[in-house]
């Protein structure tokens, strides 16, 4: 397994719409690995393969509740159904870093997908758990978190961001939390 590059944002990777995976092959397993890899690697919960410049239909998530790992990989996945009811979570991005928003997304769905061998599958997801899937999925359809806010508020974040990261680059630490004037 490899850890893979991210793409950090603002990027025109995360404005296109990702295709399709004809067939679940070694190469598609081989970059679900990876993306696994690289979702561990970065500490974060989930991950859609064009944040690594894939654009191909496949998320990797595992919400590692109480330390455990419980990896879901899901290619060309598709909400069937949401609720009705929605609930609202601070989101956040690896490829968006040090920045993160409140979003009301509908609280439960139902999912179809393959599976790295191929096979359809079919979950029902609520909660976190479907917050997660609606977030990575975004990224498949030519959209990010911050789409679900308004213009002004997006602005604001990604100014911030870019500012965040201009600092960290000035001191040479790009986990660095300094304010660097």
């Amino acid at each position: 397994m490899t850890k893979l590059s991210l793409v950090i944002a603002p990027n025109p990777i995360f404005k296109q719409k990702a295709l399709d995976v004809q067939q679940v092959d070694d190469d598609i397993r081989t970059l679900c690995a990876d993306m696994l890899e690289t979702l561990y690697a970065e500490r974060g919960i989930g991950i859609a393969a064009p944040m690594v410049g894939v654009l191909k239909r496949v998320i990797a998530i595992d919400l590692q509740e109480e330390g455990i790992r419980a990896p879901l990989i899901c290619i060309n996945p598709q909400i069937t159904s949401t609720s009705s009811y929605t609930q609202t979570h601070e989101e956040a991005s690896l490829c968006f870093p040090g920045i993160r928003a409140e979003i009301e997304r509908p609280n439960a769905l139902e999912l179809n997908y393959l599976d790295t061998d191929g096979k359809p599958q079919n979950l029902q997801a609520d909660d976190w758990l479907a917050t997660v899937i609606q977030h990575e999925m975004e990224y498949l359809d030519g959209r990010v978190f911050l789409d679900n806010l308004s213009k002004l508020k997006r602005d604001r974040l990604i100014k911030k961001m870019l500012k965040d990261i201009k600092h960290a680059q000035a001191c040479g630490d790009p986990h660095c939390g300094h304010d660097h004037h």
